[in-house]
């Protein structure tokens, strides 16, 4: 490593420590030098297996324990902006109560100075615990550090019985995540002049079945684990038209449905080819959701260590990446995930400290 890694201090308080891991930049694709620093801090406690790919980080516990736990979180960030510099960090009084104010402080470095915080002070957890550092999250899937990991050393976490993704939730739990699916459903018509329309076919005009039947159509809530994760299937995008003369010959309106856990991506493919039935239908992006696994012990443990409600993840995240692995996973971190990438980015200090305590009360 070079000589100019930063040093970052893990005894420090988990704020301070926050400001330290905010204070490094590391936008996506330029995560070395906070790797690094990462890294070297792990390295230094000597008594993790720590194993570097690319500039993800994998840092894992060797204790005989009966259960096995990943802490995952990602070191890169959006870009920084200039109006306002939102580094260095800094502390200020908000609304209710003192914020770190920065980028990084949401999402999710507040979470990836948790992890640390956690790593310091347990030398010997109750439980195995694999601590995983990743870069390229808030980028194409083809740079994301837990793909990495996966495809390359997948026996580094596909042990785990469970998982905890820590990004931003306000500190609250949030079981699992929904699958997306994107569709191009296409009509087809003819093309002629628009002065002549009846010598062709207009696909626009044909078009009108597909958005009536999304109008028609009736989202399901399914239960899952003992939470419910209410489904959707929406138009997100139309295209068509050759010119303002010409009857369009084409017409594709792209389709998002999120679904249950539940469901496999076979499942959504299938739901979705049947909803349009009678068309054109090509499925583009299908990534499937994951399940909380509440019923399991290490999930259940790690609900009633934290003592707090479980609601559904309506959106997408990594923990997708775990279920896919057979490891079921929750999301658990500190910062209001509605002020993630903003130009204001903060975040009250006190859910790190809480979010630190109640994984400290988990595991140890």
């Amino acid at each position: 490593m070079p000589a100019t890694t930063p040093a970052l201090d893990l005894a420090a308080d988990v704020t301070t420590l926050t400001a330290a891991v905010c204070d490094i930049p590391s936008v996506s694709l330029d995560e070395a030098v906070l790797a690094d620093a990462v890294e070297a801090a792990v390295r230094a406690t000597g008594r993790l297996d720590v194993t570097r790919i690319g500039h993800t980080v994998v840092a894992r516990t060797d204790l005989g324990r009966a259960e096995r736990v990943v802490l995952a979180g990602h070191l890169d960030t959006v870009p920084l902006t200039a109006d306002p510099v939102n580094l260095p960090t800094r502390r200020v009084e908000g609304a209710d109560g003192e914020v770190l104010w920065g980028r990084g402080t949401v999402d999710m470095k507040g979470g990836v100075a948790v992890m640390l915080r956690v790593l310091h002070e347990l030398a010997e957890p109750s439980r195995d615990v694999t601590y995983v550092f990743y870069e390229g999250e808030e980028i194409d899937s083809q740079y994301n550090g837990l793909l990495h990991v996966q495809q390359q050393a997948p026996h580094l976490i596909g042990d785990a019985d469970f998982a905890v993704l820590l990004e931003p939730t306000d500190a609250r739990v949030e079981g699992g995540c929904k699958g997306t699916l994107r569709a191009e459903v296409s009509t087809k018509g003819i093309a002629a002049h628009s002065a002549r329309p009846w010598k062709g076919h207009n696909a626009i005009h044909d078009a009108a079945e597909v958005l009536a039947r999304l109008v028609d159509y009736r989202p399901q809530t399914r239960e899952v684990d003992g939470l419910e994760f209410h489904e959707a299937l929406n138009a997100v995008r139309v295209e068509g038209g050759i010119a303002g003369n010409v009857i369009p010959d084409r017409c594709v309106v792209t389709v998002n449905y999120r679904y249950a856990p539940s469901l496999t991506e076979a499942d959504a493919d299938a739901h979705v080819r049947q909803v349009f039935a009678g068309f054109d239908v090509e499925v583009v992006d299908n990534a499937g959701g994951a399940r909380p696994g509440l019923h399991l012990p290490a999930a259940q443990a790690f609900v009633e260590a934290l003592g707090l409600p479980v609601v559904a993840k309506q959106g997408w995240t990594d923990v997708a990446r775990f279920s896919a692995m057979g490891v079921p996973a929750v999301n658990f971190g500190p910062g209001d995930p509605n002020l993630a990438h903003m130009d204001d980015e903060q975040c009250p200090v006190h859910q790190y400290v809480d979010c630190e305590a109640a994984l400290l009360r988990w595991l140890a």
